[in-house]
């Protein structure tokens, strides 16, 4: 529960070098402040059950785990610790090693997107339903009322998971406050500052000629997808506009100050906008929480460009405005430690990102990354010829990262491929990340003369400002672009990117363990069909059928193709839209891949468990066409063998339509990124 406190301030700050106190009085006529409460009882203590209180000793005690001065990084392993909690003592490692991903999190009453991750029934809900089965949760608190904290989060918690004894039995809340637990934790918290995006602690002040003191309250801004306008660095004239569910023409040029209820959001901030306000400030109604302010529905699709944030009723601005008083409001964000930190099934300390609005399926998503992660470790442990191309290359520029290395020697007994590849930032900390999402494109060259010079066999898309990808791809297809013995190989995006550093291994190894080459198909030779272009009324027009004969001893045929849809016409057309590509066997045989998630709302999240980097900063979340910010490019195979007259003349038409017909944006058009081949086995 959340309820409005009104006190009288008195504070005393004794400076020790100059042996002085200075009292600052606030009169209770003059200033009232309203505080967001948790729902605290009447004493810290007096509350908790005997057998918890035992866990808290506040007392002097010899510290076991003493504070190290040690700056702690991403990828450094996290040393042992030992926390008392509200279940008793959580120790970590566990006992049954390391199995387990842990994400710690620190609570701050001081916050608003905190608030309301914490009061929100669809935040809570996300955390029972989606958190991993190896994942465990550390709850912390900055405040000093950290007992009073823990006992709430624990209801919280209870109240929608109390059907979840498996989801309880990995949920440890500490009473004990972060400056208090004596071990390495504060020590990564306030070194690893959150800044950005719903870091920091947003606040707004508002000051009138008729109070000796400003008044800082909270604030929660709107969906950072649904308003994209932002408060400015001035100060603003604030004016009452009731419930906001009417046009107000009084709040022109002013931030209108509306309350919560009967109306949507939308339309509050709507009415405001038609009214000429530059902002709207909604506050919460008495003993209410601060809420996610969204759109919904067909709302989202109405352009408004003015910025909204949502507060606590401010007993004082009330006061002032009905009083005809003037009252000025500025915005600010203070800076504060981080909320956030996790511990990967590794044992290494892990940064977990944005969390763009407030809900804990954020921590999911990093959970599940968490799960892909080990799998993916488990994976390059199994038996392979292991070829390194680059290793940590900065790659940035017109010609990126650039080598050339000899393969082995006895390419014939492989038939599998993989790239290893991973891309991290210059430094160990995602700011130094850069800043955009950006096609990465693999091209291999063996053979100068060859058609297949510099053709591409790998791709990925680099994540918003975080720098942990690294997957694993299957390109065994594209082995015979390995044909000679010593090949060129580069690795590059668009050259005005920021710097990445790059790690690639080719990894060979055989599908068949017997040994023996006469039980499985080697792709001996290829032939490159059809790329991409400009996804506009001619896109088609471009594209003729091509003619082939299957060459003899051939046993299979497959169509191996990497599309990706980029840019944003009227329709979001290729990165948003949903469009259909389709290659067309002797004019039968349609083969057909529809990107049915693009523009979907968390498309690309949904496959964090698949090596999609999570909370990236940036709206990493939606879905693409045929991609996804921090992942690699799944190539699309079909075998067309039965398809096929493997004697005789064939024909293969490649073709991309949006929403059934051919494209046909008025301006702006998008494009597709495509390599296609026929790949031949035998």
């Amino acid at each position: 529960m959340v309820f409005l406190h009104t006190v009288t301030v008195t504070v005393y700050i004794l400076i020790k070098t100059s042996v002085f106190e200075t009292e600052a009085s606030a009169s209770v006529g003059r200033i009232k402040s309203s505080l967001v409460k948790l729902d605290y009882m009447k004493d810290e203590f007096d509350d908790i059950p005997t057998k918890k209180r035992t866990l808290i000793n506040f007392r002097s005690h010899r510290n076991l785990n003493p504070i190290s001065n040690t700056a702690f990084e991403p990828g450094d392993s996290a040393p042992a610790f030992q926390i008392k909690t509200l279940d008793g003592e959580f120790v970590y490692p566990p006992t049954s090693g390391l199995n387990v991903s842990l994400v710690i999190h620190a609570f701050t009453n001081k916050s608003a997107f905190l608030e309301c991750l914490w009061t929100s029934q669809s935040s809570l809900t996300d955390f029972v339903q989606y958190l991993p089965e190896s994942c465990h949760v550390l709850f912390l608190t900055f405040d000093d009322a950290a007992a009073r904290d823990a006992l709430w989060m624990q209801e919280q918690i209870q109240r929608v998971a109390a059907h979840r004894k498996d989801v309880l039995s990995r949920v440890h809340i500490s009473p004990v406050p972060v400056h208090a637990l004596g071990n390495w934790i504060p020590s990564v918290l306030y070194s690893w500052g959150c800044s950005g995006h719903n870091c920091g602690l947003d606040q707004v002040t508002f000051t009138s000629t008729e109070w000796d003191l400003p008044v800082v309250a909270k604030r929660l801004d709107a969906r950072y997808d649904w308003l994209m306008g932002r408060w400015d660095q001035r100060s603003y004239s604030l004016i009452d506009a009731g419930d906001g569910c009417q046009p107000c023409a009084t709040v022109s040029a002013a931030v209108a100050w509306v309350s919560e209820g009967n109306c949507s959001f939308f339309t509050k901030v709507r009415n405001m906008a038609n009214s000429k306000a530059v902002g709207v400030l909604v506050y919460a109604s008495l003993g209410s929480p601060i809420q996610d302010m969204n759109c919904e529905g067909e709302e989202c699709f109405v352009p408004l460009s003015v910025p909204a944030s949502m507060v606590h009723l401010e007993p004082s601005v009330v006061q002032a405005l009905l009083k005809m008083q003037p009252v000025k409001v500025s915005f600010q964000t203070t800076p504060s430690p981080n909320f956030f930190f996790g511990i990967d099934q590794q044992g290494a300390l892990a940064e977990m990102g944005w969390f763009l609005y407030p809900t804990f399926r954020f921590i999911s998503w990093q959970a599940q990354w968490f799960d892909f992660s080990r799998q993916l470790q488990e994976q390059l442990r199994s038996p392979a010829q292991v070829l390194t191309v680059f290793d940590n290359a900065v790659m940035q520029g017109e010609g990126g990262a650039t080598t050339a290395v000899n393969l082995p020697a006895d390419m014939m007994n492989f038939d599998v491929l993989e790239l290893d590849a991973s891309l991290s930032c210059p430094g160990k900390r995602d700011e130094t990340c850069a800043h955009w999402d950006h096609t990465v494109q693999l091209f291999v060259c063996c053979d100068n003369f060859s058609p297949l010079c510099n053709m591409e066999l790998g791709r990925w898309i680099t994540a918003f400002r975080r720098g942990t990808g690294h997957w694993l791809t299957d390109v065994s297809p594209l082995l015979p672009l390995l044909n000679n013995g010593k090949c060129a190989f580069t690795m590059k995006t668009v050259p005005w990117a920021m710097p990445w550093v790059t790690s690639l291994n080719l990894r060979f190894s055989s599908s068949n363990h017997s040994g023996q080459h006469s039980d499985r198909l080697y792709p001996f030779t290829l032939m490159s069909l059809y790329n991409g272009g400009t996804f506009d009324k001619d896109y088609n027009k471009g594209y003729q059928p091509i003619k082939f004969t299957v060459p003899a001893s051939t046993k299979k045929v497959e169509i191996y193709a990497v599309i990706t849809g980029h840019g944003s016409d009227e329709n979001g057309c290729g990165e948003f839209c949903v469009t259909s590509h389709h290659f067309l066997i002797n004019g039968l045989s349609n083969n057909s891949r529809i990107f049915d998630s693009a523009g979907t709302a968390l498309g690309c999240a949904a496959r964090a468990g698949e090596g999609a980097v999570p909370n990236e900063h940036g709206t990493w979340l939606y879905g693409r066409g045929g991609w996804c910010d921090g992942l690699q490019v799944n190539p699309w195979r079909i075998d067309i063998s039965d398809q096929l007259y493997m004697s005789g003349s064939n024909t293969i038409l490649y073709f991309g339509l949006y929403e059934g017909r051919d494209p046909n944006p008025t301006s702006n058009p998008g494009y597709i990124v495509m390599y296609s081949y026929l790949v031949f086995y035998k």
